[in-house]
């Protein structure tokens, strides 16, 4: 297994920092597959809670080359979906997940968020049903640029959120970040609305990982780590997290102090 370079804890959270991304994602990949391997030895299933974006590539990809994980035994989900999009649209999150994972690697079931469905807030209800109706056993987790975990933006993101699973605006920060990254041409093509899972049902899972490299997100992380835990950057709940992990690469942690 890779070696982090640099580990701590700032309040309850783990923080891992490795020399590239590269060696992030494989250390990564190493520690989900033993931890799925674990859970299915001592349970008949397992329910995954899925990310989407550039950060998880190299992960998914490094997790399910590894292999050693029965898939045949665990439920996906995802953590959110744009509002008004195809399934088959390029910068769906449905797809990302149908190419990248479902059809590589078979699993139980797969649970996707119904982005185009007609009936918004019937398809919130029918997430959380399926969201409820087992525990969390792992949750994969990226960092927006705004601090933000899934969909939950800094205006919307809510600690003590009585939904599982909601519809939500999204700020300019976070649709401009989609454009950056290449999922749409411009910030007008970019849907306006998205659901999300909330911070809660995040939270809740038994174990969550959280990637975070590059060096676009080194303000963020800073933020995160050595700002104040508020919604004002969602992803600092990660702080009153036990059972949680940031990862990090040299690039994203450039601003720590601690690391100085």
């Amino acid at each position: 297994m890779v070696a982090a370079t640099n580990f701590f804890r700032i309040d309850d959270l783990l923080v891992q920092i490795y020399n590239s991304e590269v060696e992030m994602a494989l250390s990564v990949a190493e520690i989900t597959q033993q931890y799925l391997q674990q859970v299915l030895n001592e349970q008949d299933t397992a329910a995954v809670l899925l990310a989407t974006g550039n950060s998880q590539l190299k992960f998914l990809d490094a997790l399910i080359t590894l292999g050693g994980v029965d898939w045949s035994r665990i439920t996906l989900f995802h953590l959110d979906e744009y509002l008004g999009i195809s399934a088959y649209h390029s910068a769906s999150f449905r797809r990302y997940m149908r190419e990248r994972v479902e059809k590589r690697v078979a699993p139980k079931e797969f649970h996707y968020i119904e982005g185009d469905t007609l009936q918004p807030v019937a398809e919130c209800d029918r997430y959380t049903k399926l969201l409820q109706a087992q525990p969390i056993d792992l949750c994969c987790l990226g960092v927006g640029e705004n601090g933000h975990l899934a969909f939950n933006d800094p205006a919307v993101a809510n600690f003590q959120d009585s939904y599982s699973v909601k519809l939500v605006k999204l700020d300019k920060i976070n649709r401009q970040q989609q454009v950056n990254t290449g999922h749409f041409p411009n910030l007008e093509t970019v849907p306006q609305y998205a659901f999300t899972v909330t911070i809660p049902t995040i939270c809740s899972a038994k174990k969550i990982i959280c990637l975070a490299p590059e060096i676009r997100k080194a303000n963020v992380v800073k933020q995160i780590l050595q700002g104040a835990i508020s919604a004002e950057c969602p992803a600092s709940v990660l702080r009153q997290q036990s059972q949680a992990t940031l990862f990090l690469d040299v690039n994203s942690a450039s601003l720590l102090e601690v690391v100085k």
